[in-house]
């Protein structure tokens, strides 16, 4: 069992989290203990770090060795750092990941990476305002500066990477505001973040949470409209189950067999076809979906803690 050496911000976070599943429901029969839990679903249920398969998990390990190394040998270099801070968070250790993002915010206030990875982590924790506060300063930060491509920690098959600051920041802070059911909100980000996404990976991500947005807030036509400039024949290097999403969304690629394409449930293209099912008047089939998201226990998923979120908000059971 892993444990921790937690600071008193890290216990204090820790401490807050069980707190707020003791408040929302009943104790589990055989409580896990506080190094353990990382989050609390919007149903009050404690959620620890997702097991990894060994050789993902040793390999992940490795990587972080590395990183801690060189944030002592480089004390002084945000890179190293951030590169710190994200080796942690990969095996699923958002708190420990939280503090060592405070740390860098705190020592860097001037430097937006440190708040853009702070604010997708309050995500993952379910800490949805926390995350809105940060990516909104993260946003303020980089107003009218230059973009830059941020490096992939996890790499594509290609070995390209496809995101930038500045989408990650509209992208996130987008899903911090939809899931908190501030939909004109989303709305708001989303088209930012479509302004800056210059790659198809990025067109196809931003689009289906741009879709989604819309359809939420009833705004079908401009829901149909965005769907237009998306083709079979986009180069997608990493985000085709976005981009079936859309392609779905746009009738060429029936639900059903979306689905049944898949092996198990993706929480990706799960939560996306529950979705459309919800906008499209289709509640039951919605939940079943969602539900099924939810069992698959990949719960730091943008797509399970959407699942999650719209139970709860349905006032169903996960």
């Amino acid at each position: 069992m892993r444990r921790l050496n937690l600071s008193l911000p890290s216990l204090v976070l820790a401490l807050s989290i069980l707190s707020a599943c003791a408040r929302s429901a009943p104790p589990p029969a055989s409580p896990p203990p506080l190094d353990d839990v990382e989050a609390v679903s919007v149903f009050g249920e404690p959620l620890v770090a997702p097991e990894l398969p060994p050789e993902v998990r040793s390999d992940r390990e490795a990587k972080l060795a590395e990183a801690k190394a060189d944030a002592e040998a480089r004390p002084d270099d945000p890179e190293a750092l951030i590169w710190l801070g994200r080796r942690t968070a990969y095996l699923g250790r958002y708190r420990e990941a939280i503090e060592i993002f405070s740390r860098g915010i705190a020592r860097y206030p001037g430097d937006a990476r440190f708040l853009r990875h702070r604010g997708h982590r309050y995500i993952s924790i379910r800490r949805f305002d926390l995350a809105e506060a940060d990516l909104e300063k993260a946003a303020r930060l980089v107003a009218g500066q230059p973009d830059q491509v941020e490096p992939d920690g996890l790499p594509n098959a290609a070995g390209i990477p496809i995101s930038t600051l500045q989408s990650n920041i509209w992208y996130h802070l987008g899903l911090a505001r939809y899931l908190q059911g501030d939909f004109a909100g989303a709305l708001e980000a989303y088209r930012a973040c479509l302004e800056v996404a210059k790659n198809p990976d990025l067109q196809v991500s931003t689009r289906q949470w741009l879709y989604l947005t819309l359809r939420r807030l009833g705004q079908d036509a401009e829901a149909a409209q965005l769907l237009e400039p998306v083709r079979l024949d986009m180069e997608v290097l990493e985000n085709q189950a976005y981009h079936k999403l859309l392609l779905m969304e746009r009738g060429e690629i029936p639900a059903d067999s979306l689905l049944a394409a898949q092996n198990g449930v993706d929480p990706v293209v799960g939560y996306g076809v529950g979705a459309w099912y919800l906008a499209e008047g289709k509640k039951e089939e919605a939940v079943q979906i969602f539900r099924q998201v939810v069992e698959t226990g990949q719960w730091s998923a943008f797509g399970a803690i959407a699942a999650e979120v719209d139970l709860h908000r349905l006032g169903e059971a996960p």
